[in-house]
């Protein structure tokens, strides 16, 4: 007899279908499975057969079966293919009903005692299952609320093989999970705090400007200054100042930390920007992605949100350059010879490193003792492609002793909110609806619609362009930064104020001799 069960599968962050063809004929009670399974999906068979023995359903002795997981020229991973699997051999032995079994997608993993276990990658498939005009889906319970996410889809949370064949039997008398994304979504969004304050940072006001610049216009950032003046201090209290995650950027979080077996029990919707911050000893493919079987590397899993990079210069410079092409793209590109992934990779850069290999070149109190050899290679980790990549650099000097010893109450990270929200509605609405892009993603076509200059502003871009020798890349991230700092100010146009103010965040360095 002959099952076909449809379930999906992964491929980056996205899913497909899979059908799960089933084939009983004579034999010794094995279970082939074909169709490239890796070794996960190969275990499978012992999986199913311990839990269907479990269960009290007779698996002849003198049976053979066969599953074929089509299309049979993409590589299978993983134990979601358990229960589909389990399925079509229930159907193929007469014990389970196949007239409902072509409405249905399901994914789950199996234990031995018949139980489901949850899955990673469940809102991926969920939604590939709803491209192909599918309505139903049996998930365990689990990745239940997870899966509701998809709308117009029937949820239908499973907790053990028997349950399955219930529901399978008889789909209208089944219990389907009832949840509002949406609701849940506003719910955790406003339960969520941000614990640390911008009130709690003394001084600093020229580098709290420019993170307020960067949070406005996705605009990257990098920090030098002297051990302990404050630049990791300020870079962890940046997310406090983001705009609020959207519903749709919600989803497309939670498709990627799903696929990455990263959500947390019982909080299936990212409702807050990511804030990674890996070591200086990650390897590359821990930083870009990849691996024998590629997952999402940090630059993907700080999608939406932030990455920051402390202790910039200590990280190797191959790491470093890693991150050139996603800088500009917004996505990265993953090649092996049996597939091309791609994840996507638009994140705020926010680095931080010290400006000499002992951290006081250009300090007034302590005196450096880097020779200027020392101090050259240590900047040669950086290239000048990286650096022309990043929009902000910013000094962050070590605060005076007035500065330390003041009372004076800071303002706070919601104060800083209100202005960065509101220069992102400013940019929002700019642009057609559907189209809206953050200032510092504008291509160069937008560019030139939305950051025209005057006459006195294109004077002083090109002294800067003559004096300072600017790229055409850093020709145009001053316009960006330019059109920042005018919405910030509540203007429509861009005045030499705003250019000349987005020039010295590209002169800083040069003033401490880097």
């Amino acid at each position: 007899m002959f099952a076909r069960v449809f379930s999906g599968a992964l491929m980056g962050v996205d899913a497909y279908r899979i059908e799960v063809e089933v084939d009983s004929h004579g034999g010794i009670g094995q279970i082939l499975i074909v169709g490239l399974p890796d070794a996960a999906v190969k275990e499978s068979q012992e999986r199913v057969r311990s839990a269907i023995k479990s269960c009290s359903f007779l698996m002849p002795p003198g049976k053979k079966w066969v599953v074929n997981l089509a299309p049979a020229d993409t590589r299978k991973e993983g134990p979601a293919f358990d229960l589909p699997i389990a399925v079509g051999i229930l159907t193929t032995e007469g014990h389970l009903p196949g007239a409902n079994l072509s409405d249905f997608w399901l994914v789950g993993e199996l234990s031995l005692d018949g139980s489901i276990r949850p899955v990673s990658g469940v809102l991926p498939v969920a939604i590939a299952c709803r491209s192909e005009r599918m309505k139903n889906i049996i998930v365990p319970e689990a990745n239940a609320e997870e899966a509701s996410l998809v709308e117009g889809l029937s949820v239908y949370p499973v907790s053990h093989l028997k349950q399955v064949v219930t529901v399978l039997t008889d789909p209208s008398s089944a219990a389907r999970f009832s949840s509002n994304a949406r609701e849940s979504f506003n719910r955790r969004q406003q339960d969520s705090q941000f614990d640390l304050d911008y009130s709690d940072v003394k001084g600093q006001e020229h580098a709290k400007r420019a993170l307020e610049i960067a949070a406005a216009g996705r605009h990257n950032i990098l920090m030098v200054g002297p051990p302990g003046s404050g630049k990791s201090m300020l870079a962890q209290r940046l997310p406090g100042i983001m705009p609020p995650l959207e519903f749709s950027e919600s989803i497309e979080l939670t498709k990627l930390y799903s696929v990455a077996g990263l959500l947390p029990d019982k909080t299936t919707v990212v409702a807050t920007r990511p804030f990674r911050s890996p070591h200086h000893s990650a390897s590359a493919i821990g930083l870009v992605g990849g691996g024998a079987v590629p997952k999402p590397g940090e630059i993907s899993l700080c999608h939406l949100g932030i990455l920051f990079l402390d202790e910039l210069t200590e990280f190797p410079r191959v790491h470093i350059d890693c991150l050139r092409q996603p800088l500009e793209t917004g996505s990265v590109t993953i090649s092996r010879a049996q597939q091309t992934l791609t994840y996507p990779a638009s994140f705020l850069l926010v680095a931080a490193c010290n400006p000499c290999p002992c951290g006081h070149r250009g300090d007034p109190v302590k005196f450096c003792v880097c020779t200027p050899n020392q101090a050259e290679r240590y900047w040669s980790r950086l290239s000048g492609p990286f650096l022309d990549r990043v929009d902000l650099h910013v000094e962050v000097s070590r605060l005076h002793e007035s500065e330390l010893s003041s009372t004076a109450a800071a303002e706070s990270s919601e104060m800083v909110r209100m202005r960065v929200m509101r220069a992102v509605e400013r940019q929002r609405g700019r642009m057609p609806e559907g189209q809206f892009v953050y200032n510092g993603q504008l291509n160069h076509r937008q560019l030139g619609r939305y950051c025209q200059v005057d006459e006195l502003s294109r004077a002083v871009l090109a002294r800067a362009v003559s004096q300072l020798g600017l790229s055409a890349r850093a020709y145009d991230r001053v316009l960006r930064i330019a059109r920042t700092i005018a919405d910030l100010a509540d203007e429509e146009h861009i005045f030499s104020t705003h250019v000349a103010e987005a020039i010295r965040y590209r002169t800083m360095l040069r003033a401490v001799g880097i």
